[in-house]
């Protein structure tokens, strides 16, 4: 168990290292996604802007939801689609960062565990636009922040650690079975449905409430209101952050083990 935890601990050391070379590849695959197109990379912003005006439009003109805990429903549904759309499009591009960037897997001397960190920093920076952007849209409604706003840097790190440790296991087992990714995308699909981003936990009976519960983004998610409507601190829900670190911690676990099992065999299958 102690050589363990020193393997790991040198795994994340190594990428601490190349932290000036994960900040360059971020930024230039974050540009490369969009050369060519007129708008370039106006187009990383569009698809979730249209995805929140046709659901608000939808339910709230449409089926005429009512506010939800008193807050416009446009504010209470952007609080939730924004940090699922970082965990949509950051596991998804990451899974297959090693096929994408194949021809640096094959060097030999390059950290291939830094990949799916460029992706997921590279999906970062839209979520740092509608993050600014839900801000914005909470004073134009005329709310104020409060000192409760700190904890959306607590809740996105705690999601790009998650994303992280869930990268290296749908990364590595990508380059071995091609079907992962069209089985992220399926999950992906299922998982926005089953997770309150569309409508609050209390529509679900209580005795039920503790399955939904175990899904990680329904900490991300109501972590976000919490942050920005319900003013709830985030060890105020001990028991919730408590199952999410640990399960957290797996994943980081199970993906370094399972990335550092299968790296020597990457070349070879790629």
């Amino acid at each position: 168990m102690v050589n363990y935890i020193r393997q790991l601990t040198y795994f994340l050391r190594d990428i601490y290292r190349a932290r000036q070379i994960i900040t360059q590849m971020a930024h230039n695959d974050f540009k490369s996604r969009f050369a060519g197109s007129y708008l370039g990379i106006i187009w990383a912003f569009v698809q979730p802007l249209v995805m929140i005006a046709v659901l608000w439009f939808v339910f709230q003109v449409g089926f005429r939801v009512a506010p939800v805990a008193d807050f416009p429903f446009i504010l209470w549904l952007s609080c939730g689609l924004i940090p699922w759309y970082y965990f949509s499009e950051g596991l998804s591009s990451s899974t297959s960062s090693l096929i994408e960037y194949d021809y640096l897997v094959k060097n030999v001397v390059f950290r291939t565990s830094v990949l799916p960190i460029v992706k997921l920093l590279s999906s970062y920076y839209v979520h740092i636009f509608f993050i600014i952007l839900l801000v914005v849209m909470f004073l134009i409604y005329g709310y104020r922040p409060s000192i409760y706003y700190i904890q959306i840097l607590y809740y996105s790190f705690a999601q790009v650690i998650m994303l992280l440790g869930l990268s290296w296991i749908t990364a590595s087992l990508a380059v071995f079975i091609k079907d992962i990714a069209q089985i992220i995308s399926v999950i992906m699909q299922i998982g926005f449905w089953i997770t309150p981003i569309l409508w609050p936990i209390d529509m679900i009976p209580e005795q039920y409430q503790v399955f939904f519960k175990l899904n990680p983004m329904f900490y991300i998610v109501e972590g976000y209101r919490d942050t920005l409507i319900n003013n709830i601190w985030f060890w105020e829900r001990l028991g919730l952050s408590l199952y999410y670190w640990i399960l957290t911690a797996t994943f980081i676990v199970v993906g370094a083990f399972l990335f550092r099992k299968l790296r020597p065999h990457f070349s070879d299958v790629l």
